[in-house]
């Protein structure tokens, strides 16, 4: 259900973005959204292609994925560079210590292959928020100072904690679990879980949600620089890295706060892997059978997405 609305959203406001793109043709900008739009077409199938390549994705994955990171690279090169490293070094944590995945996880997959379903979860949110940033004054990189540009800023914001939430998240799941010593807790009810339970963390899984956040923060910042944008490059690299950190450390919290309530765990007894589904010798362990995984991320990144920026801005305000 979850995944029809977003759809419905991310097709509704691509509709109102290809109008706005019509409109401004025929008020004279066309050659500079032609351009653009020639350059995100190619980057985005050169992504697509090497992700392909590289088998992180199927071919119904490279084909959303496309159409995601078109909409990422024309609104902004900001939000591609981060769109880039959340695709790339969660593909790197995916790959991560993948043979002790694999006798820990019913679900696993071998190489991590995301199809269209995992991309429009992880890149919806990020690719709504870049889409509405189009329509509110036109694309462009954008240096983040809320007393400048509000909305402007706060779209901006939204792509780069949607991005690095799901990103901060992946680092937990798929680093934290096999480099933590301990079992994990239980988020809800502080309880020793199996590792791979949903809803579980650990110290060093929540260090790596943090870690994972602040490499999409440095992205977005090295791409406004390159973009030779007159900022005060050090109050900028303060507020991105900022950002990036507290959303890979909220999103991978409220993943995990949902996991644990509203996404089954359960352990079967007979192949001793975690599975998310009820069944004959599956011995419960945490949570309803509400949402999937996938659900779960695309949940996370919504709400990342509109926490983050707005806790932000109120903070910058703040302290100004």
């Amino acid at each position: 259900m979850l995944v029809y609305v977003s759809t419905t959203v991310f097709s509704v406001t691509l509709l109102l973005c290809i109008i706005n793109f019509i409109q401004q043709c025929y008020h004279g900008t066309c050659d500079f959204y032609l351009k653009r739009c020639i350059f995100s077409i190619i980057i985005s199938l050169l992504v697509a292609g090497w992700g392909l390549k590289r088998r992180s994705l199927n071919w119904s994955g490279a084909i959303v994925g496309t159409l995601v990171g078109f909409i990422h690279t024309f609104s902004s090169y900001c939000f591609l560079a981060c769109l880039f490293t959340f695709f790339y070094t969660s593909s790197k944590a995916t790959r991560f210590h993948s043979e002790k995945k694999k006798h820990l996880e019913a679900e696993y997959k071998e190489g991590g292959q995301r199809n269209s379903r995992q991309v429009l979860c992880n890149g919806s949110a990020s690719s709504i928020m870049a889409m509405l940033f189009i329509l509110n004054g036109g694309p462009g990189e954008l240096a983040i100072q809320f007393h400048k540009s509000y909305l402007r800023s706060w779209l901006s914001a939204a792509v780069l904690s949607s991005l690095a939430g799901a990103n901060g998240d992946t680092w937990a799941s798929e680093i934290g679990t096999v480099m933590a010593k301990k079992e994990p807790l239980l988020i809800t009810s502080l309880r020793k879980v199996p590792v791979g339970t949903n809803g579980g963390f650990t110290l060093i899984g929540l260090i790596c949600s943090a870690l994972g956040g602040s490499v999409v923060g440095c992205a977005y910042l090295l791409a406004l620089y390159l973009s030779d944008q007159n900022i005060g490059i050090s109050q900028q690299a303060f507020l991105l890295i900022f950002i990036g950190t507290f959303a890979g450390f909220f999103g991978s919290v409220f993943d995990s706060l949902v996991g644990a309530t509203l996404q089954y765990s359960g352990l079967d007894t007979r192949t001793g892997k975690i599975v998310e589904k009820p069944g004959i010798g599956v011995k419960h362990i945490s949570g309803r059978p509400l949402f999937d995984n996938h659900s779960v991320n695309m949940i996370t990144t919504i709400i990342t997405s509109i926490a983050v920026p707005t806790i932000t801005a109120h903070l910058y305000n703040c302290f100004r």
